[in-house]
């Protein structure tokens, strides 16, 4: 599969790519730097500083604006552009929030990893439309990417330490329920953060290997896109019928010179189409 480049290596740490009409196309973050980039028709970048490292996520609100994950908490994005930090939701600066996603009743899961990547450290939680926020998933590692299936009934999640993607059930009473393994990555890939097609196919990131896996529905490997960067980090679907697949990548720990496109955004067409990105309610 083609795949292109659209930056230079812009980003140090590039995550969270978010394609919303909302805010005119696509949106990613480069985390540690606390910048939101957007790319606009021309395929130039802006860059926004929030003043805080961002947790890899931004999802746009109902109501317009965005909800953020920032270092110990959440920020929200007015309709005008103002942003303003919620109370933190922890105070201990040995860990940040890193990757999340909404769920089909407009709730917003963000998680939680150690910088040193301390096992059992971390969270996954959930911020509710009252602003009122709860751990839905204790004891994780490196809490990265979630999205749930075309009908919402379940739920993909990966702690990339466990080298495998998670499945839940899911309704709205009682949200994450029944986890299990939805599939081991091959080689001991990590998998970082991921998004699901229309189809219900399921695409995520596999950090250190310069790889994108789709998984069908039942979890067999059908499709690897191989990029010329190694340490990917997200992928969502975009353009005006959502038939691209947008990829970030990082340098992060990188030597100069090495890995050369690492940093950059590229873009496939991989012949499926995506779903529209699931909003913040509050």
């Amino acid at each position: 599969m083609h795949v292109e480049q659209l930056t230079g290596p812009i980003a140090y740490h590039a995550e969270g790519p978010v394609w919303s009409p909302s805010w005119g196309g696509l949106r990613w973050v480069d985390m540690l730097a606390g910048d939101i980039l957007s790319l606009d028709e021309r395929g130039d970048v802006e860059r926004r500083n929030v003043g805080s490292p961002i947790a890899a996520v931004v999802r746009p609100r109902v109501g317009g604006g965005a909800v953020i994950g920032t270092e110990r908490g959440i920020a929200l994005e007015e309709p005008g552009g103002c942003i303003h930090q919620l109370p933190e939701v922890w105070s201990d600066h040995s860990i940040r929030m890193n990757e999340g996603g909404c769920d089909p009743d407009g709730r917003f899961y963000c998680g939680s990893m150690a910088y040193d990547q301390t096992k059992g450290a971390a969270s996954l939680y959930r911020f509710d439309r009252d602003r009122s926020v709860s751990v839905v998933l204790p004891h994780v590692t490196i809490s990265n990417g979630i999205e749930w299936s075309p009908d919402g009934s379940r739920a993909y999640y990966n702690d990339t330490d466990t080298r495998a993607i998670a499945v839940f059930a899911y309704d709205s009473e009682h949200g994450l329920t029944d986890r299990r393994q939805f599939v081991a990555i091959p080689d001991g890939g990590n998998p970082d953060g991921l998004t699901v097609d229309r189809d219900g196919g399921v695409w995520t990131a596999i950090f250190n290997r310069g790889v994108v896996h789709r998984y069908s529905p039942e979890g067999t490997l059908v499709e690897v896109i191989d990029l010329p960067a190694r340490q990917v980090t997200a992928c969502t679907f975009g353009g005006s019928d959502l038939s691209k697949l947008f990829i970030t990548t990082s340098r992060e720990n990188l030597k100069p010179g090495e890995d050369p496109n690492a940093g950059s955004l590229f873009v496939a067409e991989p012949g499926v189409r995506g779903m529209p990105v699931r909003e913040f309610a509050g």
